[in-house]
């Protein structure tokens, strides 16, 4: 403990950030091995239901519930269209995962919501661009195509990944709930935003269970990766992340996280022996580029307009 505290600000947050992007990079692999057993439903059911538990631990013992009384009409509806959008955008994102053969392709491809929130920045909030984030969007956009690209293509409908519309509309919600996030001064907790978040997704995922009338028991190897990949994502990468912006700025944090696709393609390959092929490992470097132009750009662009 002392060890920590005697850390800068900066390699605290970085230490803090990498251990996130390794988390995260994990479950896109655990997430993968668990679909492979179960149906969509079963493993939102208890992949939800496992970060709720964690989430809400967390925040009794940071007694963030009491500033739910505050809360106002408006704030309620917000949760409600926050929950819906959260819906939409996980549900893509693990059919993605689930239809995609490499989860590292999927990573990589992620990287595009950036590019939507500039774009929507641009249409509903009037923002402007730089030549560096027009480039970065650019080389992003490439990226998507040089990772969707299916060489083999025959027909029109087959120029592109099976599943890689998935990705480009669970991009598309991520990045309006960060417009709205925008828009809005909104006085949630992170903790209580994830627990709203895991909330909505558990119950759309008891309905779907339902409504198929898909069973409740699971094998044990898909329950531990379900276990093993709820406790990293909804609840350590969640967790770390807030504790990584209290020392370094969120630009940092976005960059590097952007490279988790590096991760997951080496997950991929021990766990699954999935490889990515050539134009898919120059779409992923070219993701990070993208990424990078993209964020220095707005940080450029933030200054120039604060002086």
């Amino acid at each position: 403990m002392q060890f920590w505290q005697k850390l800068p600000d900066k390699t605290k947050g970085y230490i803090l950030t990498f251990i996130g992007v390794l988390a995260m990079s994990n479950v896109y692999i655990f997430s993968k091995a668990a679909l492979q057993e179960l149906k969509l439903p079963q493993f939102g059911f208890y992949w939800f239901l496992t970060g709720l538990i964690l989430s809400l631990i967390l925040a009794f013992q940071q007694k963030s519930f009491k500033k739910v009384k505050e809360f106002t009409k408006r704030d309620f509806a917000l949760l409600v269209l926050f929950g819906l959008i959260e819906i939409a955008s996980t549900t893509f994102f693990f059919k993605a995962i689930n239809t995609i053969p490499n989860p590292g392709v999927v990573a990589f491809m992620g990287n595009i919501t950036p590019v939507f929130v500039l774009i929507l920045g641009f249409i509903i909030l009037k923002e402007r661009f730089n030549k560096m984030e027009i480039l970065g969007i650019i080389i992003t956009l490439a990226a998507a195509f040089l990772l969707s690209y299916n060489p083999k293509w025959i027909h029109w409908n087959e120029m592109f990944v099976h599943g890689s519309l998935y990705v480009l509309l669970f991009a598309l919600f991520g990045a309006t709930s960060a417009i709205l996030m925008k828009l809005n001064v909104v006085r949630f907790s992170p903790i209580l935003l994830t627990i709203n978040r895991t909330t909505y997704l558990l119950l759309f995922s008891l309905l779907m269970m339902k409504l198929r009338h898909l069973p409740f028991e699971i094998s044990t190897t898909a329950l531990k990766n379900v276990l093993i990949g709820a406790f990293l994502g909804p609840f350590l990468t969640a967790t770390v992340g807030l504790y990584a912006i209290k020392y370094i700025e969120v630009s940092r944090k976005a960059i590097l996280s952007s490279t988790k696709g590096l991760f997951v393609l080496l997950g991929s390959y021990l766990y699954f022996k999935k490889v990515p092929s050539h134009l898919q490992i120059i779409g992923g470097i070219l993701s990070i580029i993208g990424v990078f132009l993209i964020i220095t750009g707005k940080k450029l662009l933030n200054q120039d307009e604060s002086n």
